[in-house]
Parts: structure tokens; sequence; C-alpha cells
């Protein structure tokens, strides 16, 4: 590695940051800039198999594109350099996070891996964060204390922690987070270290990238003729918006298309109530009329007509003014999940809800109740989870459903109860002030009937 070469040290070594990061930095290289290079590495030992084949491959692979019209094109990525590999001590992590030439440490662990409360703060009841707090390193936040300390005790110099997640403010809550798990920790060096010498910009991460299946490695072969062991694919449109806050130097983003901003938050809003809480319904509403594939979800008029709805309605006179123009924002996305040749599935989409409602839907119930406006648009979204959750709990889901903070026990418990949808709306952590309202249980209980009539005739309008 060149003397003056920095390295962006990513956690998170999923299909997303491949298909995101990556491709800005390798677009770097390509155009001659070779300052900064990828270390990729990963907290849990769910990723080897793909690490190990990226090292065979020396960190390279291809990124398949889709356009809506089906046009395919194909990139050789370059820009990891260096694979981080697992062990439970995670080595190789606190040996390149101590390395000098470490700049920025990113990370991409999902809304549910920052383990936060309806306040924002950190939950130190989660199973998890006790465990980190006792020396484990199960989290982000025990991670990095583990690997920031043997940064610290090398030689101090500041670094940038870089949120890649869907989470609202996330570089604001992830580092308030952190500071509070340090705090309880009581290791008061790195605390002060932490304050003093990081900065956490906020940033707002875009493009689908489902799950790779065998078909994306086949089409590479025959169009590349690389058997290549870690392909990974995604829509054509991308977009990276981040605050323009690092400590230890960046790599030249704004020179490939990324928007260097003073605050993000009018993009973050948009795509998080827009975006993500419009994908997971219609995920919610195709899974539960027996469709597999977000494309062929959002293509069925009644399940279209609902998102269309969910934003017009409630969403946009919530976020208005913006400098964004939303209602085309609206249908660019409704055109994106309509892509046929995607084929990202309802399963990937649907999972993690419990902490979706809390971090993309509920905020736009309260800020219509706010302004005196019933919202009978927005409430469809967690009456759908709601009759989702009753099929999961009675084994009828098509798939396996994943919730990073899905308690199982109490769960069923809940669904198989006498008043279960009491229970639900009444849960703080999911509806905040809301779940006190006899308004919204109100409104809760007709939407609810109302989509169990419906996905008894998913034709009809929702």
């Amino acid at each position: 590695m060149p003397k003056h070469q920095s390295v962006w040290m990513h956690i998170g070594a999923g299909s997303f940051h491949r298909a995101h990061q990556a491709w800005y930095l390798h677009r770097l290289i390509q155009q001659g800039d070779d300052s900064w290079s990828i270390a990729l590495g990963n907290i849990r030992n769910d990723a080897n198999v793909l690490l190990d084949n990226l090292a065979k491959q020396n960190g390279e692979y291809t990124l398949e594109t889709v356009s809506p019209e089906g046009e395919r094109h194909y990139e050789k990525i370059t820009s990891i350099r260096k694979i981080l590999h697992w062990d439970e001590k995670l080595t190789e992590l606190a040996r390149q996070a101590s390395a000098k030439e470490t700049r920025v440490i990113a990370f991409t662990v999902t809304e549910g891996g920052y383990y936060l409360t309806p306040e924002h703060e950190l939950d130190r009841e989660q199973v998890d964060i006790t465990a980190d707090l006792n020396g484990e390193m199960r989290t982000i936040y025990g991670t990095l204390a583990h690997i920031l300390s043997d940064r610290l005790a090398a030689h101090g110099e500041p670094v940038t922690l870089l949120n890649c997640d869907n989470l609202r403010h996330n570089g604001e809550r992830f580092r308030h987070g952190f500071l509070s798990f340090l705090k309880l920790k009581g290791d008061t060096a790195l605390y002060e270290w932490v304050k003093t010498q990081t900065r956490s910009p906020n940033t707002m991460v875009d493009r689908i990238t489902p799950r790779p299946t065998p078909d994306v490695a086949e089409r590479v072969k025959a169009q590349t003729g690389w058997d290549d062991k870690a392909p990974v694919m995604g829509e054509l449109f991308i977009q990276w918006v981040i605050e323009d806050d690092f400590i230890n130097g960046r790599p030249a983003l704004e020179q490939v298309g990324v928007e260097m901003v003073q605050s993000v938050l009018p993009w973050e809003e948009a795509k998080i109530r827009i975006l993500n809480a419009t994908h997971s319904c219609i995920a919610w509403a195709g899974t539960l009329t027996g469709f597999n594939y977000i494309d062929d979800s959002t293509r069925q008029e009644p399940i279209k007509e609902m998102a269309w709805k969910y934003v017009t309605e409630d969403v946009i006179p919530s976020l208005s003014p913006s400098p964004l123009d939303l209602e085309k924002y609206r249908d660019v996305v409704l055109e994106r999940f309509s892509n046929p040749y995607i084929k990202d599935t309802n399963q990937r989409v649907a999972a993690d809800g419990l902490s979706k409602i809390p971090g993309f839907i509920t905020p736009t119930l309260l800020e219509c109740y706010q302004r005196k406006h019933t919202p009978a648009a927005t409430a469809v979204l967690p009456a759908l989870f709601f009759v989702f959750l009753k099929d999961w709990a009675k084994g009828k889901l098509p798939y396996e459903y994943q919730d990073g903070v899905l308690d199982a026990t109490y769960f069923q418990a809940l669904i198989n109860s006498d008043n279960a949808l009491a229970q639900f709306v009444a849960n703080e952590t999911l509806f905040g002030s809301l779940a006190k309202s006899p308004d919204f249980y109100a409104l809760m209980e007709k939407t609810v009937t109302e989509v169990e009539q419906w996905i008894k005739s998913p034709e009809q309008s929702l």
C-alpha cells in the first residue's frame, strides 16, 4: 500500500456497502484519485464465506446494475484493497482501526443495530448491550469501544465515525448512543477522546440492493467471462448525501456525485418517510396477498394506491415546505419499486418492522395529529404490520421473518391474547405518546378491520 494512501475502514460486509459506498470510492479511483481505499470487515461471523471469497479475488467483485427498462451494466469494483478476517477478538478490525492511515471508520449495521429507545436513548436493558458493557463485542458500541481503545493507546489520532444506515439523524443518534455506552462502561478516558477527537456526520444513503441470488453470478459469468464468487446487484439509481464534517481528511466524494451539505435533514426525512416506510408497507401488503417480490406487489393497483395515498395525504403535508420536489420524489420511488428486473424480495424488505414502525412511521402519525388531521392513510401501515404479525404468530408467513429486536415469546403471547390489538397499540416503544390515545386506538381498530377485509378481496381498494 502506498505511504500516501488513506484507509476507509468499513464495518458491515453486506451487499449494500459493496453496491453503494464502495462504488463511489471506486469511481474516484477510476478518475485517477488513488489516495483512498477500503478495508472491509464484519462484527459477526455471518459473512466469513463472503470475506474469504473476496480475499481470494483481492477484494474485487462485479457490480451488476439494472435500470427500470431492463438495461444491465457490469462493472468490476476495485476500491476494497484489504479484507479484515473475523475472529472472536476482532483482531484484524482492531489492528486496522489502530493504523494511522485509517481516517474514517464507517458502518452499516441496520436500524435495529443501534439499540435505541423511542426517546433515542441507549436501551441498556437489551441483552446484547448488557453483554458488551461486560466486555463482549456483539454490537457496534462494544466493537468500537474495543478497537478505539487500541487506537487511543497506539497514538490517539482523530477519526471520523460515519453511519451509513437508515436511521433518522443517524450520526448524532449513533454518537449519543455510543457516548452513553462509554459512560455506562465507566471508560472516562475513551469517552473524553471520542468527544473531542471524533466526528459523526449525519448521512442519507439510497440504492435498492437485493440479496444476490445465484442467477447474478450466472449473468456476470456470461457477460464478463469471470466466475465471480462475490457479485452484487443493485438498481441503477444511487444517492448519497453527507454533512461535510470530517475530522481527519476525507475522499473527494463531491467529485463523484456525493452531495456534501451543511444539513442532511430534508433529504433524510424524505427518504425515510417516502421511500423506507413505503417500501416496508408494500412488503407487508404484498406478503399478505400472496406475492414474493416488491415489484409484483407494487404493480398491484390497490397496493400502489395505498402507498400513494399515504405519501400524498399525510407525508407531503408533514414535510412541506421542502427544498425537494416531494411529489416527483414519490413518483420516482414508486417507479423504482415497480422495476421488474430487481426482484427484491418481500422477505428482505419486510424485516425489522419493530424498528421501522417507530423510526419510519410514527413521526408522521404524531405530526398529523398535531395539525388536527386524522392520519387514516398512515394508519394502514401499522395495521398491515399488525396483521402480518398475526400471520407470523400462527406460522402462516411464507418465509422466516427476521427482526433484530423481536422478543418471540412476548409477541406470541401478545398476539394470542384476547386484547392483542389493544396491547399492540399501547406499546410506547412503537407508538410513543399515541400509545395512550383513545382516538388512535379507535382509528387502528377500524383500520385493522378494513385491512383484514381487504386481504380476503385484494383486488378491491384498500
